[in-house]
Order: structure tokens, then sequence, then C-alpha cells
């Protein structure tokens, strides 16, 4: 299976009940409870990730929350292996910046 083959509803739902994050086939999202300042940091290097991997969240932040939600657009907007790839990183980069759930 490639990184950008679509995956299918059963495994989406197990990596979803795994990695904390909310969504279905067509995009997955979790927000984090985190300050502005930390959240930019924290989006820098999730920037760097995704360039990294040529995949391009959406990232929103406000005072004292960060926003993220991903579709891979290049596979016709479905949830696939590369989706799921920069979860792992960025729950990683946000705990670092002291993020939590919201």
């Amino acid at each position: 299976m490639g990184l950008r083959d679509p995956l299918s509803a059963e495994e989406v739902a197990r990596r979803l009940a795994s990695s904390g994050w909310s969504g279905d086939t067509r995009q997955i999202s979790k927000s984090y409870s985190i300050d502005y300042d930390s959240a930019m940091r924290a989006v820098a290097e999730i920037a760097q990730v995704a360039i990294e991997l040529e995949h391009r969240p959406d990232i929103d932040i406000r005072w004292d929350f960060l926003q993220i939600t991903m579709t891979t657009h290049t596979a016709g907007d479905v949830v696939t292996e590369l989706d799921f790839l920069l979860v792992a990183r960025i729950n990683e980069i946000v705990e670092k910046h002291g993020a939590a759930t919201a």
C-alpha cells in the first residue's frame, strides 16, 4: 500500500482510536489547548515536518488553542497513510511544547 492510497473506514477508525484524533475517511483533526507563543513554536516545527513529508495540514491558531485538520488533497481529499505519518510527528511536537488535548 502506498502513502497516498485511501485507507478503509475500519483502518481509519482503528488509527484514530489510538492517536487521539477524530474524523472519518475524508479528514481527521485534533484540537490542543496551548498558549499562543508555544503554539507558534510548535507550528514552525510542524511546518518543517510537513515540508519534509510533502503534506500540508490546515492549521488554526488562536490565543489559547491550536487545531489541525488533515486530508490528502493529492489523493482526492481522503485520509491516507501520509496523514497518520504526520499525526505521529505532530503529537510528538505539540506534547514537547506543553499542549494538552482540548
